[in-house]
């Protein structure tokens, strides 16, 4: 099955959307890198499984979570995507997340994929036992994906 780099992408949003993290294989690469651009590449992922674990950190525990479409911009491999995240927390607090990510597509699914958004909303506005539970949270995901953006910079 071949897919455009805008069906890939907005297939794995579907599947983020869902939180349906099992699924995350037929979207991404088994080498595709997942970095938080706000904590930066050292604290990336790799993978469709560690993949999945780190954005089980962030969104396992929520009471609701919703991807709000915005605009998708795709040249060539590369596609943009402004969006929006809603998260609400199973005591009651829920903010909007603002996003623009990042993603390079190869062989129809996605290989890497760079979110930027802030950090402090997410941390003025979760609760506190949330934010405290991060300190326990699974870090077996954990890659330091440093030297694979300087190669990528580079061309």
């Amino acid at each position: 099955m071949t897919r455009t780099p805008e069906e890939a992408v907005r297939g794995l949003w579907r599947t983020v959307a869902a939180r349906d993290f099992d699924q995350l294989g037929a979207w991404v690469t088994d080498d595709c890198l997942y970095i938080d651009m706000p904590v930066g590449a050292t604290l990336a992922a790799r993978g469709p499984v560690d993949i999945a674990k780190r954005l089980g950190v962030g969104l396992t525990g929520l009471a609701a979570y919703d991807n709000h479409d915005g605009l998708l911009v795709a040249d060539g491999d590369a596609v943009m995507y402004e969006h929006s995240e809603t998260w609400t927390f199973g005591t009651g607090e829920s903010f909007v997340l603002e996003f623009a990510t990042v993603h390079r597509v190869r062989d129809g699914k996605v290989c890497l994929w760079k979110d930027y958004w802030d950090y402090a909303a997410i941390m003025n506005h979760a609760p506190a036992a949330w934010v405290e539970g991060l300190a326990g949270a699974d870090t077996s995901w954990v890659y330091d994906a440093t030297a694979d953006l300087e190669r990528a910079a580079r061309g």
